[in-house]
């Protein structure tokens, strides 16, 4: 898309400009920018193309003064390094930005005090929502916000009906992906991700799912097998793999909480001289790029992060415009399991 000369003089861009360079009508880029009526979804990113091309910027307190809301909504990871939310970040910000609302960005590192305030809209009443994945704040919490602002919850945590929640079946992907390699032919199965003393929701319910697995298929479930980590990072994953190898039956699989808690332990089997999957099979969750391009690849349970984007988006701006008002509602995407080379020999 080329500028043409009579746009990008002295000034900011306008929604004007943004017209003509899209070929639309100032309306339709008003449509676009406010998200007040439906336009078609190629006008809507040839608009959008002519919006970053131009680096248009909303003018936010016009738009207040005009419908009631900025058009900014906020959105809260516990841990951006992770390429999970990351990827997840990514989809949030494309899906938001297709009805015409811009994300504003923030890492609570698990913080249940800077959860809480992200839940209460930051103080600022120029954010007209919320979307959070929580780790360390409780119902209790969440129930003595400052401002209930539309929220969105993300994640395994379950704070009862008070916000919408998107989150995937946790526990069914893990016994998904346990299940793989049982019928690979593996027996001695581990998992990686236990955390102790105090097991997140992520934690517990991979953990249900490996146990149910393994109860269905007639195994019992040996403690040896479940060394504990302290965090999901690719050191803890490998730390946690040496351990197993230590043992005097090391185990013939690994099923792991998250891609970089296997990646780790890919790093880990390479170092001890081991083949994967020849000598041992790696599993992994959250089908990040990465795991795609690791030698070899791995194989994981992949939510539609996508699709868990655009709910999450759709059920914020319902809030927001009290097209729905009534209980938090618990939606929940698929997921697929993805084989590839790191459990089975076939590939």
């Amino acid at each position: 898309m080329s500028v043409p000369g009579n746009i990008g003089g002295a000034g900011a861009p306008r929604l004007k400009d943004v017209a003509e360079l899209a070929g639309v009508s100032v309306k339709t880029v008003s449509n676009v920018v406010n998200g007040t009526t439906p336009v078609a979804e190629a006008t809507r990113e040839r608009v959008q193309r002519a919006i970053d091309t131009l680096g248009y910027l909303p003018n936010v307190t016009a738009r207040r003064l005009r419908t009631g809301r900025s058009g900014v909504i906020a959105l809260a990871f516990p841990e951006l390094p992770s390429p999970y939310f990351a990827e997840l970040a990514v989809e949030v910000i494309a899906a938001a930005r297709r009805v015409g609302i811009t994300v504003l960005m923030d890492d609570t590192g698990g913080d249940p005090a800077a959860e809480l305030r992200i839940a209460s809209g930051l103080g600022d009443p120029m954010i007209d929502g919320v979307i959070l994945s929580p780790l360390g704040l409780d119902r209790a919490a969440l129930l003595s916000r400052s401002r209930e602002i539309p929220l969105v919850l993300l994640g395994e945590a379950d704070l009862g009906p008070v916000a919408d929640r998107v989150h995937i079946d946790n526990v069914a992907g893990a016994r998904e992906v346990t299940r793989h390699l049982l019928d690979e032919g593996y027996r001695r199965i581990a998992a990686i991700g236990w955390q102790d003393p105090a097991p997140r929701a992520t934690a517990e319910q991979r953990l249900a799912g490996y146990r149910e697995a393994l109860r269905d298929a007639g195994l019992t479930v040996d403690q040896e097998l479940l060394p504990p980590v302290r965090a999901y990072f690719r050191p803890d994953g490998a730390s946690a793999m040496r351990r197993l190898l230590r043992l005097p039956e090391r185990p013939d699989a690994v099923f792991c909480f998250n891609d970089l808690l296997a990646l780790g332990a890919l790093r880990a089997a390479h170092e001890a001289g081991l083949r994967v999957p020849q000598d041992l099979a790696i599993v992994g969750f959250d089908d990040v790029e990465e795991a795609a391009y690791a030698i070899p690849s791995l194989t994981t349970v992949a939510p539609d992060k996508r699709l868990i984007a655009e709910l999450a988006v759709r059920c914020l701006e319902e809030r927001i415009e009290q097209r729905y008002t009534g209980p938090g509602r618990r939606i929940t995407p698929g997921f697929r399991v993805v084989v590839r080379e790191s459990s089975t020999l076939s590939r």
